[in-house]
């Protein structure tokens, strides 16, 4: 199995690299779109039958698209800025081994499975994350959708060709159980040395946009004493959420930011920044982004500047079934189940199916940088492990 998964690996591996190893597969960019019809292609070899939802999102078919006791599984293609190769489409060639390892074994579904590439999971290209699953499940309008635009005002529905379908509860309805498989974000089956592992929940998230204005100015000549400077109210904010983060036990990250005119010789104008915030509960979080808009504007008062946050998207804690938890560790041979601090697509559909997610060992725990990797071993372990879970799920 090893040799056939980096075999298959190896037909998407280049798609999207660039020269520092990391990625750009935005969604609807050429390498995204390239890889979408490796999709197509894959499923063409296997007989899958491929719909789409009208949102982006890609289906390939064993069975009768959207029929009674459908389950779920596959995960995304587009990347972060400069991220890395197995955070989505891991679970993509994962799912479709996991199909040619159920036939080898002589399987034929009760009911029907379906691999799954879903749209702008990292919201790198329109700022809203899940915002495929987001779309099916109804989470997020197809009018607010259509109108996201990407940094060079592209909306959504200009890159989708169409304004985006919205919800399908006649088909949600019909799902049984959803399960994605990924690359571990962290370094726990390292710790328990475990190739696979279920999850048992996703802390609760957000991004918020953090606006910083002030006045423009001129470096060499404007006195220290006379500026209204935002990027300081802005500096002081990054350390203050840092701080905050770090007392409450939670993550904080500014890991984007914009600056006008972005000159050297100027004082900015304006500053803008995203919040990336995580907790282990919904009240952990709320405290922690409470404090630092307090923060922030206690700042912004003695800079003499003005400071505006606003939330982009907040995803509240999500526990997976944790009777499908136990039963797919113990089915699996008792491998370790353990919560992720990352968002996922699973965690949208989790409000509509039973859902799970499995995880594959990632050596270095580093995601959304080049670094991001797992051994073609601990691959193989996972698409074993994973065509085990589709066949109990599949097979009355």
């Amino acid at each position: 199995m090893s040799a056939t998964f980096a075999a298959l690996w190896a037909e998407i591996a280049p798609i999207g690299r660039t020269s520092g190893g990391g990625y750009l597969r935005y969604a609807f960019s050429e390498p995204e779109l390239a890889l979408r019809d490796w999709f197509r292609a894959q499923a063409a070899r296997r007989e899958l039958a491929v719909t789409e939802d009208g949102n982006g999102n890609l289906f390939a078919w064993w069975g009768s698209p959207w029929g009674p006791g459908t389950v779920l599984t596959g995960s995304h293609f587009d990347s972060v800025p400069l991220g890395g190769g197995y955070d989505g489409p891991l679970g993509i060639v994962s799912a479709f081994l996991a199909v040619d390892e159920m036939r080898s074994r002589g399987v034929t579904p009760d009911r029907p499975l379906a691999v799954a590439a879903f749209v702008e999971e990292e919201g790198g290209r329109f700022g809203v994350p899940c915002l495929g699953s987001r779309l099916l499940t109804g989470a997020i309008t197809p009018e607010k959708a259509a109108a996201l635009a990407d940094r060079d005002g592209i909306t959504f529905a200009a890159a989708l060709g169409a304004d985006p379908a919205g919800a399908q509860p006649q088909w949600l309805a019909n799902v049984s159980a959803v399960v994605e498989l990924h690359i571990e974000q962290g370094k726990a089956l390292v710790d328990v040395d475990s190739p696979v592992g279920v999850a048992s929940a996703i802390w609760p998230h957000g991004r918020w946009r953090m606006d910083f204005t002030g006045d423009g100015d001129h470096a060499g000549t404007t006195r220290m004493a006379d500026r209204h400077d935002p990027m300081l109210t802005f500096a002081y904010t990054v350390l203050a959420a840092n701080k905050e983060a770090r007392l409450a036990g939670a993550h904080a990250t500014v890991g984007r930011v914009e600056a006008e005119p972005n000159a050297t010789n100027a004082i900015p104008s304006r500053v803008r920044g995203w919040l990336d915030a995580r907790a282990a509960d919904s009240a952990t979080l709320d405290r922690l982004v409470e404090a630092v808009v307090k923060r922030a504007v206690e700042r912004a008062g003695r800079d003499g500047t003005q400071v505006g946050i606003e939330a982009e998207s907040v995803s509240p804690e999500v526990a997976f079934d944790a009777n499908l938890a136990a039963r797919l560790a113990k089915l699996l041979g008792g491998v370790p189940i353990l919560p992720t601090g990352a968002g996922h697509d699973a965690g949208v559909l989790s409000g509509h199916a039973p859902t799970a997610m499995l995880f594959v060992r990632n050596p270095t725990g580093v995601s959304h940088a080049p670094a991001e990797h797992a051994p073609d071993a601990d691959c193989a372990a996972g698409v074993t492990a994973l065509a085990t879970v589709l066949e109990e799920l599949t097979c009355r």
